[in-house]
């Protein structure tokens, strides 16, 4: 566990707000309401499918740090000509899923570096690994993925895969983090789905925890999305959020 003082510009930067979207204009209607609050933005699939690469652009040309959030995972050729694409494309985070192996990892890694040779200005995107996502029960995964033992224990696996593969860090529940940390030292980062304010409802996650609890166990960014998006006014509850994690 750790204590962090944070100024409100730290706080905010260790928000990624997801801005899980159906198109580019809804996904502007909140931009404009949180304006001038220096946190991530979180592109996830259903957005990056129909606002397409000229959306990063512009969240890149307005200051914003991009997280790409589209868990590649299939070959290992596949994924790193993917992965030099989004790198770029120019964001700052994108991830790849654990379960693609070390082989698919490696060529993530090597998609990055050749984009990197052939444009020097570019700078390198962190590169993170899924490892299981927070609505996964130890129950589905057992008796439905076909892994057994437990949620944590996977994870820990996949974190270990991770860092040998060269990545940067992983995406996990926040009650991963601390046994994250412990495994592959305090510099192997961690972003957390799964994070929800006291008195939020859950939803679909199922391993979640409060954004105080969050930074306390250590986590280096918190991805938050219907307690933002879907409030009555955004910016009070994001801003209430960052309030909260520089009381932590």
């Amino acid at each position: 566990m750790s204590t962090t003082i944070l100024s409100r510009e730290q706080a905010a930067g260790k928000v990624m707000v997801a801005l899980d979207y159906p198109d580019a204009a809804s996904a502007e209607a909140l931009l404009k309401q949180l304006e001038g609050i220096p946190c991530y933005m979180k592109v996830g699939m259903q957005l990056f499918y129909t606002a397409g690469p000229d959306f990063v652009r512009m969240l890149k040309a307005r200051g914003y740090r991009v997280f790409l959030d589209v868990k590649m995972h299939d070959i290992p050729n596949t994924v790193k000509g993917g992965a030099n694409s989004v790198t770029r494309l120019g964001v700052d985070m994108f991830n790849v899923h654990a379960a693609g192996g070390r082989d698919m990892m490696e060529a993530a890694m090597d998609g990055v570096e050749e984009a990197l040779v052939a444009d020097p200005s570019l700078v390198r995107p962190t590169v993170i690994a899924v490892t299981q996502l927070t609505s996964t029960s130890d129950e589905v995964l057992n008796d439905e993925i076909g892994i057994l033992g437990t949620v944590a224990e996977s994870v820990t696996r996949y974190a270990m895969l991770t860092i040998a593969s060269g990545l940067d860090g992983v995406v996990a529940s926040p009650h991963e983090v601390v046994r994250v940390k412990d495994t592959c030292g305090p510099t192997f980062q961690t972003v957390t789905p799964g994070i929800r304010p006291t008195g939020a409802d859950i939803g679909d996650q199922t391993r979640v925890m409060t954004p105080q609890d969050a930074l306390k166990a250590g986590t280096d960014y918190m991805v938050i999305g219907r307690p933002i998006t879907q409030a009555t006014d955004p910016r009070a509850a994001l801003e209430s959020i960052i309030e909260e994690l520089i009381q932590a």
